[in-house]
């Protein structure tokens, strides 16, 4: 057991400057990925911030017509809120297609957004990894590839992101609300996170005692004729081979406008924009959504055993609009 202080902080502002006063710090929330971790030795923070008595556990209206969501809202919850479920249900569909039962009951959103590579060997202490500890080297690269990147990966990290929340709000273009050194500001969830390059062991643009307070989900009316489809080994608790978040508004049989965020292909949620750009002003047909899926998959690279997961996400992508547009 490797001995940490704990803290339970008075409000935000308390948390962020204990984090800030140390470099080994962290804010604990639930704990359900930062524990993992902390049992298996791919991390030992010597302070332990807890600030899960301090984030807002309310999903709210806004009078701009979006929803304000706490960062202390528990995955079960959010799931199941009636505005969410209505007006964004591919990010109740996305918050039910991740983990467990049990975990989503403690799970919350900060935290989810947060949450590190399930890659095994980031997990195992006893070989390299670049995430882990920058310079050893990606054990994955000639390795166990068949989980890994086809998108968005260099030469020195090939992990994907493990959330499925997150990858609906991508689509939907949600915000996230942080506290830091310098007070508040907003980022937007598709810039929240970081592609490896030369600095894998930063997954996000955060900085060290940055705390998310809130996340906002802007009025996007049409975005109730979304959904989120994930594939996957098992039918539950297990993360996506391929995953895909998608809203669609179309009008006389015409794409007006989309929203394709694809999940289980990239070191982080990744919105889709070729595959979008491509659909606008065009006719609703699977032919259309085959060659938007294509125009977005065309600079994939594969690993040995992974090349699967590139006509997997094409059809995955077509199959999701198609639905979509039935179902409209």
């Amino acid at each position: 057991m490797r001995e940490f202080v704990y803290e339970r902080a008075a409000d935000a502002g308390h948390a962020v400057t204990a984090v800030l006063a140390e470099p080994d710090a962290v804010f604990l929330g639930a704990g359900t990925n930062l524990v993992d971790h902390m049992k298996l030795g791919v991390i030992a923070p010597g302070r332990l911030v807890d600030v899960s008595g301090l984030a807002s556990d309310e999903i709210t209206q806004r009078p701009d017509g979006g929803v304000r969501i706490g960062a202390g809202v528990r995955n079960a919850d959010l799931a199941a809120h009636p505005v969410i479920r209505a007006r964004y249900p591919m990010l109740s569909a996305a918050l039910l297609a991740g983990a467990s039962a049990q975990l989503r009951n403690l799970a919350t959103t900060g935290g989810n957004l947060l949450q590190r590579t399930r890659c095994p060997y980031f997990q195992d202490p006893t070989v390299p990894c670049n995430k882990r500890e920058p310079g050893t080297g990606c054990s994955a690269i000639g390795g166990f590839d068949r989980d890994q990147a086809v998108l968005g990966a260099s030469s020195r990290c090939i992990a994907t992101h493990p959330s499925d929340m997150a990858v609906a709000m991508v689509a939907a273009e949600a915000v996230v609300r942080v506290l830091g050194a310098h007070g508040e500001r907003e980022i937007p969830v598709v810039d929240l996170y970081r592609l490896p390059g030369d600095e894998p062991d930063r997954d996000t643009v955060l900085e060290h005692g940055d705390l998310i307070t809130a996340v906002d989900l802007p009025a996007l009316d049409w975005a109730r004729t979304s959904t989120y489809r994930k594939v996957r080994d098992r039918a539950s608790f297990a993360f996506a081979l391929v995953s895909v978040a998608a809203a669609l508004d179309i009008a006389d049989g015409v794409v007006r406008d989309v929203r394709i965020a694809f999940g289980g292909v990239a070191p982080k949620p990744w919105r889709a924009l070729r595959a979008e750009a491509h659909l606008r002003g065009r006719a609703a047909t699977e032919e259309h959504f085959a060659a938007a899926a294509n125009a977005e998959l065309a600079h994939a690279q594969p690993q040995r055993h992974n090349s699967f997961k590139i006509p997997l996400a094409r059809n995955v992508l077509v199959a999701t609009l198609r639905d979509l547009n039935e179902a409209r």
